[in-house]
């Protein structure tokens, strides 16, 4: 699938629109009166913490006012895009490392560069992976807001029955195969791991750690031996049936059977710890701990993470530029990252103001997702990731649903991914 053709049209016609539609009360940059700025995201559970941002935002800059426009995930990029080609996408809004290349290579997102260069914005306060992520062909177009790594959950009750040690900083997969298989009991249905055939949390943390890689120099990296290790890490979980298989797992998602005590380990995002607590069982014995060394490859590090966070970005139809810059310069700085870090629901990325997150739920260790920084690697995208990313769900599942054939099917994979990734020159 082409480029363009994938946005059906959306974002190569947003050049052409008018810029963004103006709500009651709201003023064009450049005009009399208050500028009122439109501010899409889609995560409800984060609208309070904005909103306290934007109130701090709104006193030091009284002339100008910040409306949410909250949008859900299942509709947000769809919304998003006919909001593009209408002329009334939000001034300021979410982006994501799945999209972010699409939107800049179609120019429909404002470079940020200048506005940092001129401002000082301390974008050195962020993750440099995290950074990297929002910047395509020379230029930065996000400013990061919060992070998410991976760890390995872990349920205290069910590893004390198996009479197993907690995992701490010196396991290995080999630990992890060890204790899967101890606490599988067929008798309770209980498995020892989730091998949930999720990309994020499961398996390019594998295929980072077994040496391998999934996208470099424009190629896929998924028929190099090393990352297919790194998936076999997980369909051995399945083949010896220590895990569900992936077809259990389609409709009931592996965090919902450790929430439900149903398995006792699983790889999943820092994002995740507020549901976790807000499960009595989980709050009163679950436990997590930094993701387990693997084999060390060539170019491979022995414990890897995939390190992937949300940026604030403008349109580059938006009337209010200069108010616009100011709220994302605003929201990159100290104190809007210690407001969003008090929320408790996710992690600021910026740099020493993680301790209110960190304390928000003490019965867990949060600080292993901030260790895990170190050993990050930024998510894999590119112009079109989205097309790619569909072919590993659709590839893959077999060798997840304990049918064999990962190799075949990695390979496969590697070859249907490049085509698409040449599709993405035209």
């Amino acid at each position: 699938m082409r480029r363009r053709t994938l946005l059906a049209g959306a974002l190569a016609a947003a050049p052409l629109a008018a810029g963004c539609s103006t709500g009651p009360g709201s003023t064009a940059a450049g005009s009399r009166g208050r500028t009122t700025l439109s501010y899409g995201m889609w995560d409800p559970a984060q609208a309070a913490g904005m909103q306290q941002i934007i109130q701090a935002f709104e006193r030091e800059n009284p002339d100008i006012s910040v409306e949410i426009q909250l949008t859900p995930w299942s509709s947000y990029w769809t919304t998003l895009r006919t909001a593009m080609r209408g002329g009334t996408a939000p001034d300021v809004f979410w982006m994501n490392a799945v999209n972010i290349q699409l939107y800049a290579s179609n120019g429909v997102l404002e470079p940020l560069s200048t506005h940092i260069e001129r401002d000082r914005t301390p974008v050195g306060k962020h993750p440099k992976a995290l950074r990297d992520i929002y910047a395509y062909d020379g230029r930065q177009y996000g400013l990061p807001k919060d992070f998410d790594t991976i760890g390995l959950w872990y349920n205290k009750a069910l590893f004390d029955k198996a009479g197993i040690k907690y995992p701490d900083t010196s396991w290995t997969w080999d630990d992890v195969r060890d204790a899967a298989q101890e606490l599988t009991d067929p008798r309770t249905r209980v498995y020892g791991i989730a091998a949930e055939m999720d990309r994020q949390a499961k398996f390019y943390p594998t295929i980072f750690g077994a040496g391998g890689h999934v996208l470099r120099d424009g190629r896929s990296g998924f028929a190099d031996e090393r990352s297919i290790e790194g998936l076999r890490f997980w369909t051995d979980l399945v083949d010896r049936g220590w895990s569900p298989p992936q077809s259990a797992m389609s409709e009931v998602r592996a965090r919902n059977l450790y929430l439900s005590e149903q398995v006792a380990m699983n790889y999943d995002l820092s994002a995740m710890a507020s549901f976790m607590y807000g499960t009595p069982a989980i709050k009163d014995h679950g436990g997590v701990a930094v993701l387990p060394k693997g084999p060390k490859g060539p170019e491979g590090r022995e414990r890897a993470t995939v390190i992937h966070g949300l940026a604030n970005v403008i349109s580059a139809k938006s009337r209010k530029k200069k108010a616009a810059w100011k709220f994302v310069d605003f929201m990159a700085r100290r104190e809007a990252a210690e407001i969003q870090a008090k929320g408790g629901v996710t992690i600021s990325s910026y740099e020493g103001t993680q301790d209110a997150w960190l304390k928000s739920m003490p019965e867990f260790d949060l600080q292993v997702f901030i260790d895990m920084l170190d050993d990050a690697a930024p998510y894999p995208s590119s112009r079109n990731t989205a097309v790619w990313e569909d072919l590993e769900y659709l590839l893959l599942g077999a060798p997840f649903s304990g049918k064999g054939g990962v190799e075949g099917a990695a390979r496969t994979l590697a070859k249907q991914m490049d085509r698409a990734l040449d599709e993405e020159d035209n």
